[in-house]
């Protein structure tokens, strides 16, 4: 089988596996990160969302296959290490607003806005209600307001 080598919130794995198997089902099946959910599988839902060298990604969509040994792979474990505390900013935002009910999605929701707002600072401006309307992942119990309401406050902490 194929070696597979990428960086996992901070450190350098290898697996033994297919190029075609996603990286969601190495993350969880394999490496045993559970942060990243399982939801639709096929890029919808956005329940996995993750970073990819910061940017957020779904690996439920990428092959692993595809990852190169520099490539940096963060989860919702390896948030709080970005910024050298128990938690990040976004994450105590979260629990300030009680955004969660089931708690399902939130995983993916808080490395959506992780990335929304790095995007939108390197942009050199502040989160607008459009930049909020462009995240697409999906929340059963429909906490949306309390969503939008952390993610303002947590893009001032950070």
């Amino acid at each position: 089988m194929p070696e597979q080598t990428f960086r996992l919130n901070g450190r350098q794995v290898t697996v033994d596996i297919e190029d075609e198997v996603r990286l969601l089902w190495v993350l969880r099946d394999v490496l045993g990160v559970t942060g990243p959910k399982y939801g639709c599988g096929i890029n919808v839902c956005k329940a996995c969302t993750s970073h990819l060298n910061g940017r957020a990604v779904n690996p439920c969509a990428i092959p692993v296959g595809e990852l190169e040994p520099t490539d940096e792979v963060t989860t919702i474990e390896g948030l709080p290490a970005t910024v050298g505390a128990e938690l990040h900013p976004m994450q105590q935002a979260w629990l300030d607003h009680d955004v969660a009910q089931c708690g399902y999605c939130q995983p993916g929701q808080i490395m959506a806005a992780v990335a929304l707002v790095r995007s939108v600072a390197e942009e050199g401006r502040d989160i607008t209600e459009a930049d909020l309307d462009g995240i697409r992942n999906i929340c059963r119990c429909g906490t949306y307001a309390r969503i939008r309401a952390a993610i303002k406050d947590g893009a001032t902490r950070m």
